[in-house]
């Protein structure tokens, strides 16, 4: 479990298909404190189990399905991302309840500076937007950002420091993002089927 506050923004090193997985290998340096092969990061808010580590990073194995779910595949070499590790029973619990469980992939319709924040758009797939209620969160790329409105697409108004700390800065029109919506939403929905 995670809580979609970024602790570091990665850079990809390679990205290499083949059997029985595809192999992500990352650049981090905060991510590396504390972590073990076997531990979960996630990387743009996907899950993944670290397979080896590096005095500079580490790498992790990534499935079919994960590709197919997600935007990894597209991922080359110099790519930012956002890292976080899995949190513990000791751990702050800033954010949201995040699996790093990606629902689907939105694309970035708008990201403008207003005022003194940002404002990000993000068109999601119908099948989602009945998980998304203004006030609660979606986790784009491994953010867990708060929802201010739910027109055709999600707008979220960003601080400064989210811009900063996150791949945020970065982001363009146009780019697809991962997404993740609450899962307690999907588990109040199979409760009342």
């Amino acid at each position: 479990m995670f809580t979609g506050i970024v602790e570091e923004i990665g850079r990809v090193r390679a990205f290499m298909r083949g059997a029985p997985a595809a192999r992500l290998r990352v650049e981090a340096a905060r991510v590396l404190e504390g972590t073990r092969v076997g531990d979960s990061v996630a990387v743009d808010g996907v899950c993944l189990t670290v397979v080896a580590l590096h005095s500079d990073g580490f790498e992790v194995d990534v499935q079919e399905e994960t590709l197919r779910r997600t935007t990894l595949g597209e991922y080359i070499p110099g790519r930012y991302v956002n890292l976080e590790r899995a949190v513990t029973p000791t751990s702050r619990m800033g954010g949201h309840y995040v699996q790093g469980h990606i629902d689907d992939v939105g694309v970035v319709t708008a990201w403008r500076p207003q005022g003194n924040d940002w404002v990000l758009r993000v068109r999601v797939p119908v099948r989602l937007r009945r998980y998304i209620v203004e006030k609660g969160f979606l986790a784009v790329n491994g953010i867990s950002l708060t929802v201010a409105g739910c027109q055709s697409d999600i707008t979220f108004h960003i601080i400064p420091h989210t811009r900063a700390v996150t791949t945020l800065q970065y982001m363009r029109v146009g780019e697809r993002v991962n997404l993740e919506v609450d899962v307690l939403a999907k588990y109040v929905e199979a409760l009342v089927r």
